[in-house]
């Protein structure tokens, strides 16, 4: 996830967070920044002495599961089937899941059972702090199914009761900043984000929004299937219209109606892969120019409205899509856009109302996920307090899930990654010397953060038992006014984008920081107890991961001060593309799904630094064990072997075929197989440590290599 919480940029976390975030407990981890030595000192990296002495262990003392393994799989044909083939043939995938990965579901499920009870313990204490007061009143009110039936539609009734009663379509929208005030992107969202080309400011940001379905792509395409599924959304529109009261025809036509706006908004719209250009979604603007670039919308009044009169500059991320929104509004008729702002509401807080419309939400989703079953209705309250609390909510979770040596183990391998990337980086061929050492300089500038904030945020906002919509609602609104207090103020570097029990990370290209929640450092990421070779298999391909993505297509064009700018000559930047090209050619030539093949382009950045990420936690083992006294040999598989086996057991996964194809379409990571077997096929020393022969799939003729 980026700076701009994975609305503008293309998120860059080690998950998937494009589908799919009062005094502190325990000691508070300072911001810390780790040095890089100006020049390679020479090669980090030296296989294990053969003289060392050899101690036998089991799989499991080190830290892997032999039942994940598949030994009757060619580790040199399909690596990934090797590491978990056994794993997947025995897992199923719960019936309320649309996947299911060995290491980011197992760990959230752990970490949703602490949550709960912290919720439940909030919820029912009688004299609690006024932080904890709030957070047991939320998840009160949403577990309050009985009180969500009495209240029924009341929660947004009055909204779409304003939206009914304008006149014309400048009144109607007014009722656009309404909306947005609540969390509903109806037409495009607003925030208040660094400047691309002055990160020491925040500026207002204007991006396309708008649509009911995950990608314009979903409205666009001429394949039947894809037909076939818009009939089906078109249907489930008519039917939540039909609950909130419109007879059968009338909700037939709102429900055209919305599927006529949200079509030609998503024609207009970016795709994913033009979104994955920075410099494309810099677009800054005087408010002359807004008015010009979409006259039909009252910019005035929306801003004002907003408290952002006195602002003269925006940033607009697709100005061709303001322009043909613009176009729209003048084109489509007043009831047309009453049913399109009504669905907008209706879809944004179905899953917090009564279950009639829980349960006509939930048939949207299964529709794109295949998910079986709706999540039991205490997940899903964990989940909305994590998302409107979520830094009350983390106080007690990492009081009692974060011990001060999470911490080290991560700075000590950031130390040993930042070695081996400074070493690296002076042995590439396609940087001259000076950018190499520019690289170098961006990292030793890099911060990292680690475990949880060192200020947790309060959350000004009424919470009341029996009104969850409100309460959601509430939190948004004070979400969004919270974003757009931070203009003339100075950059919070210690602003988080994830709450410390997410299970995931991400590299903030504006901060140019990395960032390690608390939720992620637990087995299989890390355990104390764990070999050198695990750890860094798994959480160190982590580290290397974020720390590449300060250097992929897209974080490679901001500086080390989080300014997007050339800092590199136009020939290197160009010898750089061409080693991207690479990459994203390779990957189009996977196929997760018969016919469906990997967008490239698209996943481009997430491959760079998955493959960075491995190589360079491989290069940091190998320094790291250089001197060891001895070599683990754990039921007959070497330290390198057990540092590719860790690699691959990370991401043993079950897809459903409907939540696959999504992924394909939407998520910039790659599916798990080719999380695997991509990087590691590009690596030699893979290729080494199983002795593949060159020419199988695993040991490739012709490897990509950028990092």
């Amino acid at each position: 996830m980026t700076a701009l919480t994975a609305r503008h940029l293309t998120a860059l976390c080690l998950g998937s967070c494009a589908l799919a975030a009062a005094s502190a407990c325990g000691p508070k981890p300072p911001e810390a920044r780790v040095g890089v030595t100006p020049e390679p000192t020479g090669p980090v990296v030296e296989v294990l002495a053969p003289s060392s002495p050899v101690r036998h262990v089991t799989l499991e003392s080190v830290g892997l599961d032999p039942s994940a393994l598949d030994r009757k799989a060619d580790a040199c044909s399909d690596f990934y089937r090797f590491a978990c083939g056994g794993w997947i043939d025995r897992t199923q995938i719960p019936e309320d899941k649309a996947r299911w990965v060995r290491s980011f579901n197992e760990i959230d499920e752990h970490n949703e059972q602490q949550l709960r009870l912290l919720l439940e313990g909030a919820a029912a204490a009688k004299d609690a702090a006024p932080a904890q007061r709030q957070l047991g009143d939320f998840y009160a009110a949403c577990m309050d199914e009985a009180g969500l039936e009495k209240l029924g539609l009341q929660p947004i009734q009055p909204y779409l009761k304003a939206i009914q009663a304008a006149g014309s379509v400048p009144k109607l929208l007014e009722q656009v900043v309404e909306l947005h005030l609540r969390g509903v992107w109806a037409l495009f969202d607003v925030s208040a984000e660094q400047d691309f080309k002055d990160a020491t400011r925040y500026l207002v940001y204007l991006d396309q929004a708008g649509l009911g379905l995950p990608d314009r792509d979903y409205y666009l395409k001429e394949d039947e299937p894809s037909k076939a599924l818009l009939a089906q959304y078109e249907a489930h529109v008519a039917r939540m219209f039909g609950l909130a009261g419109q007879p059968a025809a009338q909700a037939a036509r709102s429900a055209k109606d919305v599927l006529a706006i949200e079509t030609a908004l998503a024609t207009v719209s970016k795709t994913k892969v033009e979104r994955r250009d920075p410099a494309g979604l810099y677009n800054k603007l005087d408010r002359a120019q807004l008015t010009a670039t979409s006259p039909a919308f009252p910019w005035d009044a929306y801003l004002g409205t907003l408290g952002l009169g006195a602002e003269q500059q925006v940033n607009v991320t697709a100005p061709k899509f303001f322009e043909g929104m613009s176009e729209l509004v003048k084109r489509q008729p007043l009831g047309a856009w009453k049913s399109y702002l009504s669905w907008q509401l209706l879809h944004a807080t179905a899953p917090a109302l009564s279950a009639k419309f829980v349960a006509e939400s939930f048939k949207l989703e299964q529709l794109l996920t295949g998910q079986k079953e709706q999540r039991v209705r205490w997940k899903r309250c964990v989940d909305a307090a994590d998302g409107a609390l979520g830094e009350t909510l983390a106080q007690g979770f990492v009081a009692k899930f974060f011990p001060p040596e999470s911490k080290a183990a991560v700075v000590q391998m950031v130390g040993a990654i930042g070695q081996a990337f400074a070493t690296e980086t002076g042995k590439l061929p396609w940087m001259d010397p000076a950018t190499q050492r520019a690289a170098r300089e961006k990292f030793a500038a890099m911060a990292y953060l680690i475990g949880y904030p060192e200020k947790w945020k309060r959350y000004d906002f009424p919470v009341g038992r029996g009104t969850h919509a409100a309460n959601l609602l509430a939190a948004k609104s004070f979400e969004l006014r919270q974003r757009l207090a931070r203009l003339g103020k100075p950059v919070d570097r210690g602003e988080w984008f994830m709450t410390p029990p997410t299970v995931n990370a991400y590299y903030d290209p504006q901060k140019n920081q990395m960032v390690f929640p608390a939720g992620i450092l637990q087995p299989p990421f890390y355990s104390p107890t764990a070999s050198v070779a695990v750890n860094l298999g798994a959480m160190g391909m982590v580290v290397g991961h974020e720390l590449t993505h300060g250097f992929d297509d897209e974080g490679s064009q901001f500086d080390q001060n989080g300014n997007l700018r050339a800092w590199w000559p136009t020939a290197v930047r160009q010898r750089y593309e061409q080693q991207t090209q690479c990459v994203a050619a390779q990957y189009s030539t996977f196929e997760p799904l018969p016919g469906v093949k990997v967008n490239g382009q698209l996943t481009l950045g997430e491959n760079i630094a998955d493959m960075g990420g491995v190589k360079l936690a491989f290069y940091a083992y190998r320094a790291l064990r250089r001197d060891a006294p001895e070599r683990l040999v754990a039921d007959g598989f070497t330290e390198d072997q057990q540092f590719f086996l860790s690699t691959g057991q990370l991401w043993c996964a079950k897809y459903r075929e409907e939540y696959a194809r999504l992924a394909v379409s939407v998520d910039p990571h790659s599916p798990p197989r080719f999380r695997v077997n991509g990087p590691l096929a590009n690596l030699p020393e893979f290729a080494e440590a199983f002795s593949c022969s060159p020419g199988t799939p695993m040991s490739p003729k012709q490897r990509c290599s950028v990092w």
